[in-house]
């Protein structure tokens, strides 16, 4: 009788007879396990109870804050990382009701960045800030466009997305990275906020002209828009000192339904509700300036409960395996997007008389991108302009250039010594030389 002989391990490649490497198989066995625990009874019971899915959440924004605190980089940063693990390996997903919270939280992130641009101070720097966005948004555009286009052999309106999406920065991030750095109160990050929002601007008009479809409700949202953004100043103005200052925050919810009826108008139009969100934290900048009470009650609420939410879904939405299959190809493009951003906005920095450290700094932090970025591949894959393997890098390129410039910027080049210490107690002149 002739033996078998010894048996082969079930993980076998059949196709070459080789074997996974000891990595895989770890991570094998790692996804099996984390699946038969979230299969069973009480796995189930876990994941389907809301307030446990909300200690996750929770928990790991917290976990977020501490690293942040004894890593010294922006919570913003390690809560996109976390997310990204937490959505690979733990099978963190997002919920309606997170989807709900995290939309909050950056309609809200992006209003407190217009809202903290002093009306003086963009009037006072208003050549530098639109010089630095629009270069910011331009060369990028068309570098990202045209290499999607004529290397990698996009269509043109693939190319035409690739470029939107690359060309942003990321006012939730700045703005983030400015709260924490103590620079949004100083001239340099009111510098910086507004080129991001000139950038922003950009991003929108070229999605709006490119790709727009002309009816009734974009004519009803602009409409609508105009008339809010010319009449709230003085609106709010009267809402704060009539019923301001009181346990029922009413200026507050005032705040919240404008913001709210604006999203839904610009949603229903087919565009973003932080656009109209930004605009009107622009306008009523004036107002808070005099009001910062109001401005820190609900920058508090908003970074302690809605923006974690917000920045740990977008790390989930991260996906590692097409992460590995694109990762040339991600990181080329990521290459392109802060090329061209150091194209257009370093020499900017130097002519404007910035110190080469700051320089840097703001060339960077011009370099992140997450909302608008992520929007415009979003509406690229909705209205089938890409395809999904396109999606994914174009997200994954977002989401890293989120990371990478903002961590180097803050980790080597971010404003010590005089300029660092004015920052937190009084603005910093922009246009002469420490």
């Amino acid at each position: 009788m002739e033996s078998a002989g010894p048996a082969q391990p079930a993980n076998r490649d059949e196709a070459d007879g080789s074997y996974p490497a000891p990595g895989v198989r770890i991570g094998a066995i790692f996804f099996v396990l984390r699946r038969r625990v979230l299969e069973s009874h009480l796995g189930r019971a876990f994941v389907e109870n809301l307030w446990f899915v909300a200690a996750v959440w929770i928990g790991l924004a917290f976990l977020a804050s501490l690293l942040s605190i004894r890593l010294g980089i922006s919570v913003a940063l390690v809560e996109i990382c976390l997310g990204m693990l937490a959505g690979n390996l733990l099978g963190l997903h997002s919920t309606p009701w997170i989807d709900v919270l995290a939309a909050f939280g950056s309609v809200l992130l992006t209003f407190l960045a217009g809202a903290e641009i002093d009306p003086d101070s963009l009037r006072r720097h208003l050549v530098p800030s639109l010089a630095i966005g629009s270069l910011s948004f331009l060369l990028p555009f068309l570098g990202a466009m045209a290499f999607a286009r004529f290397v990698t052999g996009w269509a043109w309106p693939a190319a035409q997305i690739a470029g939107i999406a690359l060309s942003t920065t990321s006012v939730a991030v700045v703005y983030a990275v400015m709260v924490e750095s103590g620079l949004a109160a100083a001239d340099l990050g009111k510098l910086i906020l507004a080129a991001c929002f000139v950038t922003d601007l950009g991003t929108v008009l070229a999605l709006g002209i490119l790709f727009a479809s002309f009816d009734r409700w974009l004519v009803l949202f602009a409409a609508v828009l105009a008339v809010a953004l010319a009449v709230l100043p003085r609106l709010t103005r009267l809402v704060v000192a009539r019923w301001g200052g009181r346990v029922s925050e009413a200026e507050v919810k005032f705040l919240l339904l404008v913001l709210t009826v604006l999203g839904g108008l610009a949603t229903t139009a087919r565009s973003e509700a932080v656009l109209p969100a930004y605009l009107v934290g622009l306008v009523v900048a004036g107002v808070f300036s005099h009001d910062r009470q109001t401005l820190h009650r609900l920058r508090a609420t908003t970074f302690a409960l809605l923006t974690p939410f917000f920045f740990l879904r977008a790390g989930a939405l991260i996906a590692l395996p097409a992460l590995w299959a694109g990762l040339g190809l991600i990181a080329v493009l990521l290459g392109v997007k802060v090329a061209t951003k150091f194209l257009g906005v370093w020499p900017l920095t130097r002519l404007f008389r910035l110190e080469p450290r700051t320089g840097l700094y703001t060339t960077l932090l011009m370099s992140t991108g997450l909302t608008f970025g992520s929007i415009s591949a979003l509406y690229g894959l909705t209205h089938g302009i890409i395809t999904q393997d396109q999606y994914s890098v174009l997200v994954t390129v977002v989401i890293a250039s989120a990371v990478v410039p903002t961590l180097i910027a803050q980790t080597w080049f971010q404003p010590t010594g005089p300029t660092a210490d004015r920052a937190a107690t009084a603005p910093v002149e922009v246009g002469h030389r420490s």
